[in-house]
């Protein structure tokens, strides 16, 4: 069962505390319960002594609902360049002034501790789906090593746990595993057996808090989807995904850890943010995504829509007068006409910023009607609903159809046979 971005479900990065483009309140007014601070960056500036000298990160940038934290480990994709992965640790140079720092599992978590998030990361070891060979192996048990060491509670007569604050926030561990259906369940069954921790007190439940705190937040989120609210909550995401595979690939990992992974926990897929994506993950079984995609793609000047995207920098949108989207009722939709739009993205940074906000508006309209769907038993109907519009022509991409095949949903009547598409 997923859940909507009020609910949770797709949640929005934030580098150096601030969501590109938008301010805190535009971000309340679409809604957004749960926003993902990067650690690597927030480490590097303003640094996690600050943040946690100055009252932590909610209060660092004024955010009163919930944030999550990821451990870093991605940066060893997307800065490899600069890294350099031991049993140790990651040593990264560092981009804003050429010095190493050593990021380790235990000073991951720590750094999180200070950040203060209500969600975080264990560190794993990220390699490329695309990656070939015994590094994903090695990879997959360096992840399950490296968790050991963010909740191993004693050797000896010392404790040697780095999550010093379990009662406040809740640790997610990450399969790792590439696209090795046996390395995956490896990954899935090391994670589960070591029962992760993480809690939330169900007295916050009470129906007469008025001013949900931020534990509150998430509870509410809970009690949306699967979990039992009355026990530990060690949750559980699905990294290492969205690197270059194919949709193919993409969808049976997902599946296959989905269905091992307990039904009562909270199921993340890192990374997940085009539309069609969180519809399939969602069938299959997935809860959480999050992406920076909806704001990167405001600034080259693109719009979502029901339909897919809309170019606000063609030239056929020099001289429409219509709003972005005629069903969306966000503050851009119902104030600017593409024309003006189409001004303001080939010159001006005010487009990129409107364009964020409607963007993220629409992931949150897509999430909030995807959860509702389940809620009131009509899943199906939405998913054929939504593949409808986006592909009025019954052209539906093989891997969606398969993957929703898997899933139990029927979608016969939204697609046409391939030999028929280009009639």
């Amino acid at each position: 069962m997923v859940i909507s971005i009020i609910y949770l479900s797709m949640f929005f990065n934030l580098f150096l505390g601030t969501i590109k483009g938008l301010t805190n309140i535009q971000l309340e007014e679409i809604g957004c319960q749960l926003i993902l601070g990067n650690t690597y960056h927030l480490a590097l500036r303003p640094g996690a002594e600050l943040i946690d000298e100055l009252g932590g990160l909610h209060k660092f940038m004024n955010w009163k609902r919930a944030l999550l934290t990821d451990s870093g480990g991605f940066q060893m994709v997307s800065l490899l360049h600069l890294a350099d992965i031991t049993e140790q640790g990651v040593t990264f140079q560092s981009p804003v002034d050429g010095k190493p720092m050593l990021l380790t599992p235990e000073e991951s978590i720590q750094i999180q501790n200070k950040i203060g998030a209500d969600i975080i990361m264990a560190l794993d070891d990220v390699v490329k789906t695309t990656i070939t060979g015994p590094r994903i192996e090695e990879a997959m048990y360096r992840t399950l090593r490296w968790i050991d060491r963010c909740i191993s509670e004693t050797v000896g007569t010392y404790n040697w746990a780095a999550h010093k604050r379990p009662d406040v926030q809740n640790l997610f561990g990450i399969v790792q595993g590439g696209l090795d259906p046996v390395l995956r369940d490896i990954c899935v069954r090391g994670l589960v057996d070591r029962d992760l921790p993480g809690y939330i007190k169900q007295y916050m439940l009470k129906e007469n808090i008025r001013e949900p705190t931020i534990l509150m937040n998430i509870l509410v989120i809970m009690s949306s989807m699967k979990a039992n609210l009355t026990s530990y909550w060690d949750s559980y995401a699905i990294g290492g995904l969205v690197g270059g595979e194919d949709k193919d690939s993409f969808w049976r990992v997902v599946a296959q850890c989905t269905a091992s992974l307990p039904e009562d926990k909270p199921r993340y897929v890192m990374g997940v943010g085009y539309p069609l994506d969180i519809v399939v993950c969602s069938a299959l079984g997935a809860d959480m995504y999050d992406c920076v995609y909806p704001t990167r793609t405001a600034r080259f000047g693109t719009a979502l829509v029901p339909e897919g995207i809309l170019k606000l920098k063609n030239r056929a949108m020099a001289n429409d007068e219509r709003p972005i989207d005629l069903t969306c009722s966000c503050m851009v939709c119902k104030n600017y006409t593409r024309a003006y739009l189409h001004g303001l993205v080939t010159k001006d940074a005010m487009g990129s910023q409107l364009l964020s906000y409607h963007n993220l508006s629409y992931m949150m309209r897509l999430s909030k009607n995807l959860h509702t769907s389940i809620v009131e038993g009509r899943f199906p109907e939405f998913v054929r609903g939504f593949l409808q519009t986006q592909f009025p022509r019954g052209d539906v991409p093989e891997w969606v159809c398969n993957a929703m095949e898997v899933a139990g949903v029927d979608i016969s009547s939204c697609c046409t046979p391939l030999a028929s598409w280009h009639d």
